[in-house]
């Protein structure tokens, strides 16, 4: 991570939500979502319980300056939906490239939110990477196929430490040349 320049971050628009920077008014929601186990276990860095002030820390790293990771959350407001129904990141590697990383609320599973997202924030590349990665547990293979949609290929198995299960998860590791 040797570069931490900071840009503006932009807001990157769907037809049904915004990608958006994560705002500090975002702490309740985001709380109340990465609290539930049914996120927490697909995510490596959430723990579970959620411990007091850790979404506000988060958010806290998210919008300083200099920052080592861009967090959008996706706001559906524009169509009448809610104002956080999940969060997608990108966290700085070296050459040019980037990790992206996502949630999806439980409410809003299943409606292709986590695809949309993902596509839009490859198509923005505002980072403007030449290659982004992401991996995602095994046995969420639901998650495996939002990155295959968004032109995602598999690169090979690896196993990450996951916060919430207290333990090493099986992962598939997925990369994407831009």
């Amino acid at each position: 991570m040797e570069d931490l320049t900071v840009s503006q971050q932009q807001v990157i628009e769907t037809e049904r939500f915004d990608l958006r920077p994560v705002r500090m008014s975002d702490r309740g929601m985001i709380e109340h979502y990465a609290s539930d186990p049914r996120v927490a276990m697909r995510t490596a860095s959430i723990p579970h319980p959620l411990p007091p002030g850790v979404i506000e820390s988060f958010i806290t790293r998210a919008t300083s300056t200099p920052r080592t990771e861009d967090v959008w959350v996706m706001d559906g407001l524009k169509t009448g939906g809610s104002e956080v129904m999940g969060v997608i990141s990108l966290i700085r590697m070296d050459r040019d490239q980037s990790e992206v990383g996502y949630w999806v609320a439980p409410a809003f599973w299943n409606t292709h939110l986590a695809s949309e997202a993902v596509q839009a924030l490859v198509q923005a590349n505002p980072l403007r990477n030449k290659n982004m990665f992401a991996s995602v547990f095994r046995d969420n293979p639901a998650s495996a196929k939002v990155l295959t949609n968004a032109g995602f290929r598999y690169l090979g198995n690896a196993e990450t430490y996951c916060l919430a299960r207290e333990t090493c998860v099986p992962t598939w590791t997925y990369s994407h040349k831009l």
